[in-house]
């Protein structure tokens, strides 16, 4: 095996295979060390795992109403069995895909677990990376920089370890064989409120266990009651304000809870915890360097840098916003860096987020509560989707649309939206940020019709007083 390259990746997900094709890109002689497959959480048993069910079960809702289409109502079967397998086919694809790309790109891929090694008689300063391998044998790789990019896991309760049974993570649900009859999903976060979407469609019980008074609390409140509302409708059960301790538990063949704020003692099949992801610092030989962390993150500076500046970290390890998208645009700008390019600054009021539930919901920028406790002066402009005429074609009536915007000088703060299509349109408006665009040049672009994305044109025109369908 080569002992020694340009740059040594540490994680294989999406930070770690985009930061070394761009790597590969700009004349680097890459490793890409991953100790499971390529492709990682987001690959595997994230981001499109979870959005293939969920398309699944946005199917089997639209069957349930095609009444609406002139078509004779319909009581969809679908088996489970079958789902995943187009979920696994889906993934082995993009799998092999990645595998190709890495392969075109001439990325060195070594299967093994790495740990960052201190100063030695191999290099007089910390960072030569050391590779195990499941026969017991290791290697010592040498490198001019290290990213690192290991990503993060599910966190469980405190209380409550994962048993891999009845108390499970996302990463455990992917491997089921069976749906549970009822399920409680600890946390209304992203992860929680898309399983519930999946499953309720798929005819399970839900119940959302929520620690605050809300689901979803940095989005905007009127398009969270909306969605939760959405929920409810189709079945699922939200209980807020939920202060859970290991005495409240009761663990057999299912999960027995006990909830003193309602007085009422609930039984589950399952139990999902999805109260959040912890990064993957621990076990990869940070005590041997001079990096520094904060509550299990890697604290880097805006370059992407840790405390050894040859050692870079990206993605859900470093925190901040962790979406799939983020963690590979870091690793591109981290990549620039160390090539002494000037990439453009990733700014976190241009990254889109999104919900991939039924309803969708997504925004960009600031939500209206965030932006008065920043001190802005703000009009809101809001435009129901039912002005739109393909909202009407698609059922989509009951979504819609807000902007934000600084009452001073027209910028855009944010944008909000709830309906089908809404995790796809969100991106014009990011680059509509990225831009520097004002409401009324977004409302001002030619939008074809009929579309959905003619609601960013009303939206924009309505920025200032000009709105034609509304």
């Amino acid at each position: 095996m080569e002992k020694e390259f340009d740059l040594v990746i540490i994680g294989g997900g999406i930070a770690g295979y985009t930061a070394a094709i761009r790597a590969s890109q700009l004349g680097m002689h890459v490793a890409l060390i991953e100790k499971n497959k390529l492709g990682g959480t987001c690959l595997h048993q994230g981001c499109i795992p979870t959005k293939t069910y969920l398309k699944t079960s946005k199917m089997i809702d639209d069957m349930k109403h095609a009444n609406v289409f002139g078509i004779d109502e319909v009581q969809p079967k679908f088996s489970f069995e079958k789902i995943q397998e187009r979920k696994n086919n889906i993934v082995e694809q993009l799998y092999r895909g990645i595998e190709y790309l890495v392969q075109k790109n001439k990325i060195k891929v070594i299967n093994g677990t790495a740990r960052l090694l201190g100063p030695s008689i191999f290099s007089p300063r910390a960072g030569t990376v050391s590779v195990s391998f499941e026969d017991g044998s290791s290697e010592l790789i040498q490198n001019k920089f290290v990213l690192i990019c290991t990503g993060s896991r599910p966190k469980p309760l405190s209380f409550l370890p994962f048993n891999n049974k009845n108390i499970i993570s996302s990463d455990d649900f992917m491997k089921l064989e069976q749906l549970p009859k009822s399920i409680g999903i600890v946390g209304g976060g992203v992860i929680g409120i898309e399983f519930a979407s999946f499953l309720a469609d798929l005819n399970v019980k839900v119940t959302v266990l929520e620690a605050g008074d809300t689901i979803l609390p940095n989005e905007d409140k009127a398009y969270t009651k909306l969605l939760q509302k959405a929920l409810e409708a189709r079945g699922v059960r939200f209980i807020f304000n939920c202060q859970l301790n290991e005495h409240d538990f009761d663990i057999d063949e299912n999960v027995t809870l006990k909830l003193k704020n309602i007085n009422e003692t609930l039984t589950f099949e399952k139990m999902l915890i999805a109260i959040g992801r912890q990064p993957n610092s621990d076990d990869i030989g940070l005590e041997n360097t001079k990096i520094e962390t904060a509550k299990q993150m890697i604290v880097v500076n805006d370059r992407y840098q840790t405390s050894e500046t040859h050692i870079y970290a990206v993605g859900d390890v470093i925190g901040g916003l962790q979406l799939a998208h983020v963690a590979a645009k870091e690793a591109i700008t981290a990549v620039e860096w160390m090539n002494d390019l000037v990439p453009i600054p990733i700014l976190e009021n241009q990254i889109p987020r999104c919900i991939y539930s039924n309803p969708e919901m997504a925004s960009v920028g600031l939500s209206k509560e965030s932006a008065k406790k920043l001190g802005y002066e703000i009009i809101e402009v809001k435009i129901p989707f039912k002005a739109i005429g393909m909202a009407l074609i698609e059922n989509n009536a009951e979504g819609f649309a807000s902007m934000i915007f600084d009452k001073h000088t027209n910028d855009i703060l944010g944008v909000s939206m709830i309906g089908k299509q809404a995790t796809e349109m969100i991106n014009e408006v990011s680059l509509a940020k990225f831009m520097n665009a004002s409401g009324y040049e977004l409302g001002s672009s030619v939008h074809a019709h009929p579309s959905m994305s003619e609601i960013l044109n009303e939206i924009g025109l309505a920025s200032v007083d000009k709105a034609i369908h509304y």
